[in-house]
Order: structure tokens, then sequence, then C-alpha cells
């Protein structure tokens, strides 16, 4: 008797899931950006910014596992307590990899270049996954097809920041910390989805949310950073941005276990086109120009090529 088929695995559910994730973590760019405004936080203190992101990432941990726990722990076969050490190492090895690591990098990176470098850059980690996919699972190889939208998806990114003067410059803690940023967060979801054969996304998700953002704190601690302090208003807006993590990566480790990494990744190129658009609505910057409508139609027709399938 064949498994039911899940609700994430239907094309139409995953692909407004999928949406969903990306609407969510766009609206992360200018929320942060308010953040340090209502903290108080330099533009030059990397080791606040670190600390603040990781009170964020460890509370969003911590709400994951709060639901999971007493909300839907009977529902799910495997329990935290029935975890093995082996299971437990793994899990935690998540967390450090694809939020301390990764995060370390994404931060330390963001105060030598500009963020719309950076956006450019980071969005090389649909090109990291749609190749470690190729290696990892069978049924996920890359295709001429692949290919061709996942140079319109980046095309769209690029469009987006033409205008942007990079120069030739390439420095070791700018570019190549954000590459290898990029690089992590591709290892991340090719692990989180392996990762899915023995727990289930949402505990996954809590464990190495939890986990890396609490070691994340540590370091950053140690190194010098402070613990925001701030207004009623600037606290709420800290619990919006946790609640965003916690949903954008449940959904999305869900998406992963049950899709190919490629056909889901690709959605990754709409985030800096978001975060654009709602710096726009919500900090009023005037930054909007008539590329951005060129874009959109370019990632969805690399949406389009990545996830297309011969009958």
């Amino acid at each position: 008797m064949s498994e039911k088929r899940s609700l994430f695995s239907v094309p139409a559910v995953a692909y407004t899931l999928a949406i969903l994730c990306t609407l969510l973590w766009g609206s992360a760019f200018p929320s942060i950006k308010l953040g340090y405004e209502l903290f108080q936080i330099d533009p030059s203190d990397t080791w606040s910014k670190l600390v603040y992101a990781a009170v964020r990432f460890t509370l969003a941990g911590v709400l994951v596992l709060v639901v999971r726990l007493f909300v839907i722990q009977k529902r799910q076969r495997v329990r935290i307590s029935s975890l093995k050490r082996e299971q437990w190492g793994r899990l935690m090895l998540l967390g450090i990899l694809q939020t301390t690591i990764h995060y370390y990098f994404f931060y330390i990176s963001l105060s030598f270049i500009t963020g719309a470098k950076g956006s450019i850059l980071s969005a090389s980690n649909v090109f990291w996954s749609a190749i470690l996919a190729h290696f990892f699972f069978h049924n996920d190889k890359v295709t001429p097809g692949k290919i061709l939208g996942i140079v319109a998806g980046f095309a769209s990114v690029i469009l987006v920041n033409y205008d942007v003067e990079f120069g030739f410059e390439f420095s070791v803690q700018g570019e190549l910390f954000m590459l290898t940023a990029a690089f992590l967060a591709s290892a991340s979801f090719v692990f989180a989805k392996r990762l899915t054969a023995i727990a289930d996304p949402m505990l996954i998700t809590g464990i190495q949310l939890t986990f890396g953002g609490s070691l994340l704190l540590l370091i950053a601690f140690l190194a010098g950073g402070s613990f925001p302090v701030g207004s009623f208003k600037a606290y709420l807006l800290l619990l919006y941005l946790a609640s965003l993590s916690a949903a954008a990566f449940s959904i999305w480790t869900q998406l992963l276990k049950h899709n190919k990494v490629s056909s889901i990744v690709i959605f990754h190129f709409l985030i800096p086109i978001v975060g654009t658009f709602l710096s726009v609505l919500i900090l009023g910057e005037k930054v909007f120009k008539i590329q951005y409508l060129i874009a959109l139609p370019l990632v969805a027709g690399g949406i389009f090529l990545v996830n297309r399938t011969k009958r």
C-alpha cells in the first residue's frame, strides 16, 4: 500500500507556501533596519547586531518548540525525549551550520559591503543548492531547463540592483564572507532535507534555531556585543521577527521534506525583490524603479523552468 501523498507536495500548495516564506523573509529586511533604529544599534557595531539576530533566532526556536510540544506533539511519531544521542548531534550540527556559522558570516559581511551587493551574492545559494542536490538526491539532477531558470532568476536580482557601482573590489570579510554564507545556506537546505527522515520538520526547526541561536548569542556576547535595550514597540518588533522566522523556517523545512530542493530554493530569488518593495511601503524608501516590474516576470519564468516536468 502506497504512502498517502502529503499536502505539502501538491504543487499549488507548495508554491503558495514558498511564496509566503519569501514574503515573510522579505519583510524581515525593512523590519531589521527599523529594529536597529528602535534599539539604537550603531551601524558599525557588528557584534551588537549579531546579539540582536541571535536573540531573534533563539526566541524563534523556543516558539517552535513550545507549539510543537504542547499543540501537536501527540500527532507526531517522534517525540523529543525519544531522540537518540546521534540524532541530537545531527540536529545540533544543523543549528551550528544553518544559524550560528551562516549568520556569523552573513552579518559580518554586511558590515563591509552594501545591502544591494549582498543580496546579489547571497542569491548564489540557489546555484549552490542545485549543484549539491544533483549529487545528494537522485531525483533532483541538474538539467538545461533548471540552469536556464536559475540564470533567469539571478538576472532578476542583478536587474533590481543594476545601477549600483560595484567596481572590482573583492575583500575577504565582505564578498568572500557573503559567498561563504550563501554556500552554508545551501548546504543547510540539503542537510535539513536529509534530517527529515529521522524527525519532523517542526522539531528540526525548533532544535536547530534554539541551539544555533544560543551559540551565536554566546559568541556575540563574548566578542563585546550588548543586549538590545529599547521601547515596548522595539520588543514587539523583535517578537514579530522571531515569529516570522519560526513560521518561515518551519514551513520551509516541511517543503524541503516533500519536494525537490531545486524546485523550492528557486523561490529565494523573490526575497530581495519582495524586500525592496516592502522597504518602499514600510520605510518609505525612494528606491522604486521600473526594472522591478521587469524583474518579477523574470523570477516567475525562472520558477517555471525549474519546476517544469516532462509528461
